[in-house]
This record gives structure tokens, C-alpha cells and sequence, in this order.
């Protein structure tokens, strides 16, 4: 199928899905949208036939990896940063850089060492390598599942600005752990200091200097689309450069779009210029979004689960959340007294998984373990996204 009809496909079925919500299930949009795609491939895996094949066929000119890490993230990030507030960062974050590094790394540590421990007493057959690779995809948070449903959440503002900003950060770190750790497995040999430099600091770097470049075109242009078309442009070439460069593309576009939100919008933009701006980007966001979790949904199409994989699901979700209470533990003690137990089990359950956790997994190599680790990244995402998702609501009331 050619990419305007793939794109045609799947715009059609978010827009239904998106309508059968709002009429019907009046769930937050990403997690309706999500259920109607997860329906929909049940429906054709039940059913079987030419109707399944064509379907395997269509997500094959749309995969998920390549869809969300090469397209969709840049934009998302960038329209998330922009509308965090820089100051609640900087008010809580020594919490959010210690999640953001050792949170992740010790989160590693814990899911793989206890995947290794589980699948030896189910009888598969899963190397340590592969089990803490399982571990550092998963371990971070999902900027794009958390912003898409924290707003709906009723968070207290901090507990929010915590857990936002700790995900837009996380990521990087957790897909330089993840390519160090494939790179081990695959026989290549890399420096971790030099790989988290270039990557991590080069990433922030890279964003922040595009950054103040367009801050300095913005401040000296008064037309509002020219300007959405700077932003436009900042994310776009700023990720495809930080590709080229080896830097991370997410840390820059988180970094580009802090600047821009905060510096950029109350000094180098008039008040109708931020009025489309941010009109822009939200809806942007919001449809990008949607796309996302529709095509999540239908991944379940391609994902090889088995029933020794379905068990070992079962025990692999809470350790997962087991890890995240664990390397969520510095919370308890730089979170506001009063607040410190709840926030400690608000941070844990809105640790949300979401996309990045399934592209990378849908990204790996041929490796004997990939089909494992795909099943089980699916398995903890949707069980994420549907459950935690839906019910951190609840538990962030009083």
C-alpha cells in the first residue's frame, strides 16, 4: 500500500475511533482511540482469513519503530516541552534529574535481573544481556503517555511537574543505556561516559543552541505563521541534525522546547502570535497523539504472543511496577512532607509505559530473545496505558 493510502487508512480509523469515543465510551481520547484499535485487531485475529493477512500487510508500510522514533517523536516532545512551566522544573529538580539517570539505570538493574530469575523457572531460554535490555526499554516513562493523561489526572501542581518533567528527560537516558546494552549483545564495543556525552549532553546542548536561534528569529519577526513556521522548522532540522551528529534527538527536542515555551513565548512573541502558537501545537498534539495510540492498538496484529508468554506476563507487570516503587524511592524524601506517602505511590502508579518502550522493542534486531521481548513490552505497555491510566485519576484524589 503506498504511504498516502497507509496514511489515508490511518487517518480514517482514528477519526472513527476518536467519534465512537466522544459518542460512546467518553474515555481520555489516547486510551479510547487505543481500546478501538486493540478491538479492531482482536476482532480480525478472531476472524483470521484475507481480512488479517491484508491488515499485517498495511501495518508493514506504517511500523510503529520507525513511525514514532523517526517522525512522530520529534513533534511530540517539542509541543509537550512547550507547555511545561520552567520554573516548577527548576523547583523540583534535583528529584527529577536523579529519577531521570539513576531511577533509570537502577530500574534496569532490578527488571532485568528479575526477568532473567523468571524465565529460567518458566523454562525459556533468554540470556542475561537480552533480560536487562527488557529492563532499560522499559524502565522509562513515556513522555507521550504521561502528558497525554496527566492533564486529565487532577494532579497536585508539583506532583505533576515532577512526574511531566522526569519523563520528558528519562528517555534519553534510557535509550543510551538501551543501545549500550544492544551494542554488548551484538559484539560491538563503546564508551559509556563518551556515548552518554554525545548523546545526552550533546542532545540538551544541540537543543538549547537551535533554541536561542530561534528565539533570536522569533524576536525579530511579528507575523504569526512565519513564526509557527520557525518552530516548524527548529524541530524538524534540529532532530534530523541531531541524528546526524550522533546526539539525542528527544533531549534536544525537549531542551528546544523549554526554551521556547518559557523564554520564547513572554520575550519574543506578541500576544496574538502566542495565541495561534499555542493553538498550533496543542492541536498537533492532540492528533498526532491519537494516531499513536490507534496504531498501538493495532499492533496487537503482529505481536507473537504465546501461553508461556501470557504467564509470565502476569509476573513481569508487577515487577515492573515492584522496580519503578523502587527506584521511584528518593520521591519519599524530597517530595513535600504532608504529601510524601501519596505523592510516593502517585509517582509509582503514574510511571506510564507508551510507545517508545514498543518502538524500541519493535526496532530490534533478529535476535532469539526478540519475540519475547516484543510480547512482553507489548503486554506491560497496554496494561499501562489502559489500567494505570485510567485509575490515576482516582488515586490522585484527596
Amino acid at each position: 500500500m503506498a504511504g498516502f493510502d497507509a496514511l489515508a487508512v490511518l487517518l480514517t480509523l482514528t477519526a472513527l475511533f476518536a467519534y465512537l469515543n466522544v459518542h460512546v465510551l467518553r474515555l481520555p481520547t489516547p486510551i479510547g482511540v487505543m481500546l478501538g484499535g486493540l478491538a479492531l485487531s482482536l476482532l480480525l485475529l478472531v476472524s483470521g482469513g484475507a481480512a488479517a493477512e491484508l491488515a499485517r500487510d498495511w501495518l508493514a508500510t506504517v511500523p510503529l519503530d520507525r513511525v514514532l522514533m523517526q517522525g512522530l517523536l520529534a513533534f511530540l516532545l517539542f509541543a509537550g516541552a512547550l507547555h511545561v512551566n520552567l520554573d516548577d522544573l527548576r523547583q523540583n529538580g534535583l528529584l527529577i534529574l536523579v529519577l531521570a539517570t539513576l531511577g533509570v539505570l537502577v530500574s534496569t538493574w532490578l527488571v532485568g535481573s528479575g526477568l532473567y530469575g523468571l524465565a529460567g523457572l518458566f523454562g525459556l531460554s533468554l540470556s542475561y544481556p537480552a533480560a536487562l535490555l527488557f529492563g532499560a526499554l522499559i524502565s522509562p516513562t513515556d513522555p507521550i503517555a504521561a502528558l497525554g493523561l496527566l492533564k486529565r489526572a487532577g494532579l497536585a501542581r508539583s506532583l505533576e511537574a515532577v512526574i511531566t518533567g522526569e519523563s520528558l528527560f528519562n528517555d534519553g537516558v534510557g535509550v543510551v543505556v538501551f543501545s549500550l546494552i544492544l551494542a554488548g549483545l551484538e559484539g560491538a564495543h563503546t564508551g559509556v561516559g563518551e556515548a552518554f556525552l554525545r548523546e545526552a549532553v550533546g542532545g540538551v546542548a544541540l537543543g538549547l543552541g537551535l533554541g536561542f536561534l530561534a528565539f533570536y528569529l522569533l524576536k525579530r519577526t511579528d507575523d504569526y505563521t512565519t513564526e509557527v513556521l520557525i518552530t516548524l522548522a527548529l524541530v524538524t532540522g534540529g532532530y534530523a541534525l541531531a541524528g546526524r551528529l550522533g546526539s539525542s534527538g528527544p533531549l534536544a527536542m525537549v531542551a528546544a522546547g523549554l526554551l521556547i515555551g518559557n523564554h520564547g513565548r513572554t520575550l519574543a512573541m506578541s500576544p496574538t502570535t502566542r495565541e495561534h502558537l499555542d493553538l498550533f501545537w496543542a492541536m498537533l498534539d492532540e492528533i498526532l497523539n491519537a494516531l499513536l495510540f490507534v496504531l498501538m492498538g493495532l499492533e496487537l496484529l503482529v505481536i507473537p504472543f504465546h501461553p508461556s508468554t501470557l504467564l509470565l506476563l502476569l509476573l513481569v507487570v508487577p515487577l515492573v511496577l515492584l522496580a519503578r516503587a523502587i527506584s521511584a524511592g528518593p520521591s519519599l524524601l524530597l517530595l513535600p512532607g504532608p504529601r510524601r506517602l501519596p505523592g510516593f505511590w502517585i509517582m509509582v502508579w503514574g510511571g506510564l509505559r507508551g510507545g517508545i518502550s514498543v518502538a524500541l522493542a519493535l526496532g530490534l534486531p533478529d535476535l532469539p530473545e526478540r519475540p519475547l521481548l516484543v510480547a512482553l513490552t507489548y503486554g506491560v505497555v497496554v496494561f499501562s496505558v489502559l489500567v494505570q491510566g485510567l485509575t490515576l485519576g482516582r488515586l490522585a484524589r484527596p
